[in-house]
């Protein structure tokens, strides 16, 4: 087990006031229904950012409460990193965006482009930032506005999707603080399958066209169940990895919070894992996939319910599009 190098000082989140439910999406004309999305996802509804309603003002607010809670100011952020795969610009970055829109003027601020697992990968940078000296305090969040890159007539991303933002303060462990914190990272990637969920057009290589043929190309495009088989094993991967670096066992988790890409993706982790569905956090039954925004939004919604508490060890686990994978067991 690592020495902790930084712990998790604040959490916040900050999702949009739309609400549309399974048989809001069925009354678009899909050929789909509420049982039928609850059956292979769990998914109850999911928050849908309004028209003009941006990412940054999402990720400020979700930013605010963790800097809030965390007591810190927004001179004292060095570093704003931001996992996300639907900013608000390709340039510059989301994290300057949130930067300009908190104040944080002596912060440096860049994305991490990781997909799902893209709050998880800004963690460990972060901390790995702390360790090496080039931080104190760093903002991490993980945020995305997937319905503007969502095709909204196809039934097999449109139901998992949705918006929103986490944010979360990381700061150096010392003093009393130094039993607490970032006790194991790991992560991994495989670009050899990232046609199975991408978006093929959008960037340099084939930029973004109106044109009705190929219009749909900038969208998101999945192989759902060549998807799933990796996000069981990788998930599976990532649990092992963390709980073997941090030299402790499924035992001694007293939550698992894992990315809510759906629930069936969620219970075969746990089970690989040996922990009890009891002792793992799900909410993609309100919230739905919002991606690298899960995992910081969950986090959050747990420690408003008091699911994690002062002295809580935490296994977090990720899989996202590139194909991206990893983990963090944390000590709060």
């Amino acid at each position: 087990m690592k020495r902790p190098y930084s712990y998790i000082a604040g959490t916040g989140h900050a999702v949009p006031a739309r609400v549309v439910t399974n048989d809001d999406i069925a009354a678009m004309g899909l050929e789909t229904n509420d049982a039928w999305i609850i059956e292979r996802t769990g998914i109850r509804q999911r928050h849908i950012a309004a028209p003009g309603e941006s990412l940054t003002s999402l990720c400020a607010e979700a930013s605010r409460q963790a800097m809030a809670k965390a007591g810190v100011q927004p001179g004292e952020i060095d570093t704003i990193i931001c996992g996300t795969a639907s900013p608000d610009h390709l340039l510059p970055s989301q994290a300057v965006e949130v930067q300009t829109a908190l104040g944080c003027s002596r912060a440096a601020a860049f994305d991490v482009a990781s997909a799902c697992s893209g709050w998880l990968y800004g963690a460990i940078v972060g901390d790995s930032m702390i360790a090496s000296g080039a931080a104190d305090t760093v903002l991490v969040i993980g945020a995305e506005k997937l319905s503007a890159i969502v095709d909204w007539t196809d039934r097999n991303t449109c139901i998992l999707f949705a918006d929103g933002a986490g944010a979360t303060v990381l700061r150096r462990a010392k003093g009393e603080k130094k039993d607490r914190g970032i006790l194991s990272t790991f992560m991994r990637s495989d670009g050899a399958l990232a046609e199975l969920l991408w978006r093929p057009a959008g960037g340099g290589a084939e930029p973004y066209s109106a044109d009705a043929a190929t219009g749909k190309r900038h969208f998101i495009h999945m192989a759902g169940r060549e998807v799933f088989k990796h996000a069981v094993r990788s998930m599976a991967e990532a649990t092992d990895r963390a709980l073997d670096t941090a030299r402790i066992t499924a035992a001694d988790v007293d939550l698992l919070i894992p990315h809510q890409a759906n629930i069936r993706i969620i219970e075969a982790t746990a089970k690989h894992a040996g922990i009890s569905m009891e002792k793992v956090f799900v909410n993609v039954d309100r919230f739905g996939n919002t991606s690298a925004a899960s995992i910081p939004i969950a986090l959050n919604d747990a420690m408003e319910q008091g699911r994690v508490k002062e002295g809580s060890t935490v296994l977090f686990a990720a899989f996202g599009a590139g194909f991206t994978w990893g983990s963090l067991v944390v000590r709060f």
